[in-house]
């Protein structure tokens, strides 16, 4: 049994270690008991191989500052296996972070720093929001394409600003969602080799021993991938984990994956490698015979000078970023500009010039006086955003050619190494998760498109850009029952109600293509979270061509006809305000005047202040909502009007006869809204 008492000055590395390590593992166990909830089996099992990575007496592999979590050039981290967040916190806490032992001891409570899962923004030193597994590796990926794409933008020779690895923590969990499939899959195919990733092999999962469902070669499956496999790595040894990360980092044109052999729960003596250990707290007998076992003499939350001497990177951290501020200075003084821009960039601040491009931008489109399919006009505005924000990042998830997402002058990473467009191939899920990486890291402002049904593969991604506040744009083409032949497969009904209940998620869904131009500017104006567009694969009408609608339009929602003695609103989103204006004329022709109001943004014009929304909707007046979707959204509009929508799937057939068979016309909306009068 190994003494742990404080070691000599003469201590080997090796006890050093061990008490690092043992100090990590009585935290957690402390923590998650004090919470009577959390999982502690996996930062038992990985405490050596976060002390290989983090620990060390400052001189640790991670290159950080916890002075300065956002210095832009350290080593991002990413826990994706989230569940083991006291892991995290304790690493935090121990290195020098500002993550006090108080902290520690509110694990999981309301208002604590330390959540029950990473949460980014709310501890310092937290690169992303994990916990539903397999985001955390894929988000790591858009943390690594980032580097590199930054790296070749900005570096010069003997200018290396841009120079940091990206490390990953995953368990099995991680490797059985399809997710991780996705994402690794490309990293191996983009040979982002400053990607490492450090496996817990322990067997183990919540129902217990996984060779009754997970029976995978996973060296083999990484190695097909393209990656450097490290395997059969003790981890359990500190110096043979830090062995595996050097050999891991010296392969720059290929990821990798380090195999770590572990036991979960180890250190605790009748719990360790059993799925008790998982997730739920290992009671105070247990915790008592473990302080018994490890000869720990310190009480709960106590931790011995030693340890924490053995973990601090605050002096490492500011000496390495203190180099880096003086590479920077020299590099400003070469290079100007660049320097300049890269400040600029990983500030998220836009162009000094933006706001003066985006007005051009819509000005342009409210030009746009024929008709055109909303995707259409959108590749139209993306081929003029480019060239006006450098940090304009795109892709698709193998359909550039149908959601229009790319642009002429639009390099290809796929095919360059470097560039600003990516085909993602068929990975919704894994396409939505980078660009929330990428997001995260800075610099770019990343947008990926697919087909609107596919939104449900990639939904959990979008609903974690807006837990996370970033800006992200989801481009979603091809949006209702209007995309004609292809069927209910491909058709949405359900998925624009779906996705307006993300709160923090800004769903677009414009009318022509000034109404895109406004979307378009706005998602990259907003600052606090992701913007979904949702159009047409069909030409739409041209609305207005007065300048003043611009600013109504940002608004959420605004009138796009009032006649005088307007008797009703006829209210529509995207292609059906078109069916409104002609459902208007057709009541006109019976001496029945209605107003026609277009809201491309419901959740945007709900925000508005009353008295706005009262200006366009006045009360009083009967409501007939319009949307080729789920109605449920539209009541809170309507109120005891009614909604034309979809509550039932599409089929197969040309857009115009859809819509006439699902009550899309002229006169079936006109009848409906006779009956309200």
């Amino acid at each position: 049994m190994t003494n742990l008492s404080p070691p000599s000055p003469e201590a080997t590395p090796a006890s050093r270690d061990s008490l690092a390590a043992t100090a990590l593992r009585m935290l957690v166990a402390d923590a998650v008991e004090a919470a009577n909830s959390g999982h502690p089996g996996m930062p038992l099992g990985m405490a050596e191989i976060a002390v290989a990575l983090w620990g060390a007496e400052g001189n640790g592999l991670l290159r950080h500052n916890p002075a300065n979590p956002g210095w832009w050039d350290r080593d991002r981290f990413v826990l994706s296996n989230g569940h083991g967040s006291m892991l995290l916190y304790a690493l935090l806490h121990l290195t020098g972070y500002d993550l006090g032992i108080e902290e520690l001891k509110r694990f999981r409570r309301l208002g604590s720093r330390t959540p029950g899962h990473p949460e980014v923004g709310i501890t310092p030193g937290v690169e992303t929001t994990t916990g539903p597994l397999g985001q955390g590796v894929a988000n790591a990926v858009g943390m690594a394409l980032a580097e590199r794409l930054l790296a070749a933008e900005f570096n010069r020779p003997g200018h290396m600003i841009v120079d940091h690895w990206t490390y990953v923590f995953l368990g099995d969990g991680c490797l059985m969602e399809g997710l991780s499939h996705e994402a690794c899959s490309l990293a191996g195919t983009l040979g982002l080799g400053k990607l490492i990733c450090l496996w817990d092999d322990n067997g183990i999962s919540i129902d217990g021993h996984v060779e009754g469902w997970f029976r995978d070669d996973t060296p083999k499956r990484f190695e097909a991938y393209g990656w450097q496999v490290i395997p059969d790595v003790d981890g359990h040894d500190v110096a043979a984990v830090q062995r595996a990360i050097i050999a891991a980092r010296a392969e720059t044109r290929r990821p990798t994956l380090i195999c770590c052999r572990t036991v979960i729960g180890q250190g605790s003596p009748n719990k360790a490698g059993t799925h008790d250990v998982h997730g739920a707290p290992l009671g105070a007998a247990e915790i008592t015979a473990m302080r018994d076992s490890l000869q720990w003499p310190y009480g709960p939350f106590e931790v011995p000078a030693p340890a924490y001497e053995q973990f601090d990177g605050r002096q490492r951290g500011s000496r390495l970023e203190s180099e880096w501020n003086a590479r920077f200075a020299l590099y400003r003084t070469e290079f100007p500009d660049l320097a300049a821009e890269f400040e600029r960039r990983m500030e998220g601040r836009l162009p000094p010039d933006w706001n003066h491009a985006a007005k051009a931008i819509r000005t342009k489109a409210l030009g746009k006086t024929s008709a055109i399919a909303t995707r259409k006009a959108s590749h139209e505005i993306i081929a003029d955003l480019a060239p006006a924000l450098p940090e304009l990042f795109g892709g698709s998830a193998d359909l550039t050619g149908s959601n229009l997402t790319d642009w002429p002058q639009a390099r290809r990473v796929n095919d360059h190494g470097n560039g600003r467009y990516l085909s993602y191939g068929v990975r919704e899920f894994g396409m939505t998760a980078m660009m929330n990486g990428m997001a995260l890291h800075g610099g770019f402002i990343p947008f990926g498109g697919t087909f609107l049904v596919f939104s449900d593969y990639a939904r959990n991604a979008i609903r974690m850009s807006a837990l996370m506040k970033q800006r992200v744009i989801h481009v979603l083409t091809h949006d209702s029952i209007g995309l004609g032949e292809d069927g209910p497969t491909h058709q949405p009904v359900e998925h624009v109600a779906s996705l307006r209940l993300i709160p923090g998620l800004r769903l677009w869904r414009p009318a022509d293509a000034a109404e895109t131009a406004v979307a378009w500017t706005a998602a990259i104006d907003r600052e606090d979270g992701p913007s979904a567009l949702v159009l047409s694969r069909q030409n739409l009408p041209s609305l207005s061509s007065d300048e003043a609608k611009l600013a109504d339009i940002g608004r959420g929602g605004y009138v796009v006809s009032s006649p005088e003695g307007a008797r009703a609103v006829l209210i529509a989103s995207g292609s059906e305000v078109g069916l409104a204006l002609q459902t208007q004329a057709k009541l006109a022709d019976k001496g029945i005047a209605v107003s026609v109001l277009s809201v491309p943004c419901l959740d945007l014009f709900l925000e508005q202040p009353q008295a706005y929304r009262d200006h366009v909707l006045p009360p009083g007046l009967p409501r007939l909502a319009i949307e080729a979707a789920h109605p449920d959204p539209w009541w809170k509009v309507v109120g005891n009007g009614d909604v034309v929508g979809m509550t039932t799937f599409g089929e197969s057939g040309p857009a115009s006869e859809l819509f006439k068979h699902f009550g899309f016309t002229p006169e079936a909306v006109a009848e409906r809204l006779m009956r309200l009068l």
